[in-house]
């Protein structure tokens, strides 16, 4: 999520910034098309998705983040909840003041895990299992920070959290235990005031040997290597001039990526080389998304390599929360992710 205050002038610099970023489409590269909406939400009810976490058959589980909820989605738009985390009295949240759930990561064995963020001891990573559960909080953080994006090294065990207003990447045992403070720095953090908007490390997501995560003020992709022990390498800058940039998912086995631009109403496509191509816009449904997942032969739901040809067709799936929009309408976008010609 990303409550800019500086709205009306990022919207003013946003097609100059995208001129500049932007290369020109590759032979071969990943192509975005066929976008369609399969179902819309409820704003006044809270029904603003923030993140999502795909489950082996292609349907999808989302953060209602004001309504405190996770969803089930199948590809046809029929909507199921499946837990609603606890309520707290006076919800102080940083930036946003109401209780909401954010980040979303899912395990093999349907285990997900959910950032809740409340302003108390609430705050953390709760786990919701498969067998209808009541969610149970498996680590407290920070009641002064923000944890928005969720990632699961599931081959490690170990949960990363990115927390917005310390600028610090979180390390967790999936089970629980003690956090740790993976990553941090000034790449991390959000722009000083007034400048910026609160709102530093955001999306997060693990791939190729290191966590990446985006920084809606400094409108940044970083990679940080992880280390033979475990420990953050030094903060690569990958890629600059994403206008608000939000989550992302990577397109496959290389460092290709599709970025939510929750500011802009677009969604890009991220080469390697950090030049970037915007490929769905409001036009296609957009109203300020706040995050992209890939799913279908190639990729795995849960992010590793499938054994298909990474040229296969997938399917793309973009959540938008209408959080600024006047007009509003929350809604899951689906479209199809090919392989142009060579």
């Amino acid at each position: 999520m990303s409550r800019l205050p500086h709205l009306a002038a990022a919207a003013a610099a946003a097609v100059a910034l995208t001129l500049l970023a932007s290369g020109p489409t590759s032979a071969g590269e990943p192509t975005v098309s066929d976008p369609r909406v399969v179902t819309h939400f409820d704003f006044t009810a809270g029904q603003t998705p923030e993140s999502i976490a795909l489950e082996p058959d292609g349907s999808a589980d989302l953060t209602f983040s004001l309504a405190r909820q996770v969803a089930h989605v199948d590809q046809h738009g029929d909507t199921r909840i499946l837990a609603t985390l606890p309520a707290v009295a006076d919800p102080s949240t940083p930036l946003i003041g109401a209780a909401v759930a954010m980040g979303i990561a899912r395990a093999h064995d349907g285990t997900l895990y959910v950032n809740y963020a409340t302003g108390t001891s609430e705050t953390g990573i709760w786990r919701i299992k498969p067998d209808g559960s009541a969610p149970e909080q498996i680590m407290e953080l920070p009641a002064d920070g923000l944890p928005n994006g969720l990632a699961l090294d599931e081959e490690c065990g170990m949960l990363y959290a990115a927390d917005s207003v310390h600028g610090i990447v979180w390390r967790v045992p999936r089970e629980g235990g003690t956090r740790t403070a993976w990553a941090a720095g000034s790449a991390l953090q959000p722009l000083p005031a007034p400048a910026g908007s609160g709102f530093g490390a955001n999306g997060i997501k693990v791939h190729n040997g290191a966590v990446w995560v985006s920084n809606t003020d400094r409108d940044t992709l970083l990679r940080i290597p992880v280390r033979p022990d475990t420990s953050a390498g030094p903060i690569e800058t990958r890629a600059t001039g994403l206008n608000g940039i939000d989550d992302f998912a990577f397109t496959g086995h290389d460092d290709t990526l599709l970025a939510a631009l929750i500011t802009d109403n677009d969604v890009a496509l991220v080469r390697p080389d950090g030049t970037h191509t915007v490929v769905l816009t409001e036009e296609d449904g957009l109203s300020n998304p706040t995050a992209v997942a890939v799913g279908g032969k190639g990729h795995k739901a849960d992010g590793h390599k499938a054994d298909e040809h990474n040229g296969s067709d997938r399917t793309v799936y973009v959540t938008s929360a209408s959080y600024f929009e006047t007009v509003k309408d929350p809604n899951l976008l689906l479209a199809r992710l090919g392989r142009g010609h060579e």
